[in-house]
Parts: C-alpha cells; structure tokens; sequence
C-alpha cells in the first residue's frame, strides 16, 4: 500500500458549493473505498490550504487515479505528496 498527504485549496466553484463539503467528502470516501483503499484522515483548515488529507491506496497508480479523479470534480486543487511511515523509510534508506 502507498500514502499521499494532500493538501486542498477549494477552486471558485468550491467555495461557492462549500456548504457540499461534508457530502463531497463522503463521495471520495467511497470511491477510495472502492478502489482498494482507505482514507486515513481528512481535515478542513484556515490558512494557506483549506484543508489536507491522507489516503493509502494499493499501488502508485490507484493512488493517482484517485487524486486525478477528484481534481476533475472542480472542487478542489491539491498538492500532494507520497509519504512513508518509519518502517518503509528505513527499507527506503536500507536500499541505497
């Protein structure tokens, strides 16, 4: 399994529908869910970012059809980024 940590910044059509936010939420929910994978945590914020959340997803291509999927939805704009728990890190650093 693979995790991304994104960061969201609603687009105009975003904020506008942002009452929609819970219900969006569940829509991804489910279709990560579908997918094979899991939304480990999701959080709305104030600040540079409107909000940041982890997913796990069974391969690197799931994962970015997931992100690339909601992308399309016109919500939000993310950035996101693969992340390692400190196991898989130190089997990264033990590979070099």
């Amino acid at each position: 399994m693979v995790r991304y940590l994104s960061l969201m910044s609603f687009t105009d059509q975003g904020i506008r529908d942002v009452d929609q936010s819970s219900t969006r939420a569940c829509k991804f929910r489910a279709a990560v869910e579908e997918a094979g994978g899991k939304v480990l945590s999701l959080y709305w914020a104030v600040g540079e970012f409107d909000g940041a959340f982890v997913i796990e997803a069974p391969d690197e291509t799931t994962a970015t059809r997931l992100l690339l999927s909601l992308g399309k939805l016109g919500n939000v704009r993310t950035r996101s980024l693969r992340v390692y728990d400190e196991a898989e890190f130190q089997q990264v650093l033990g590979g070099a």
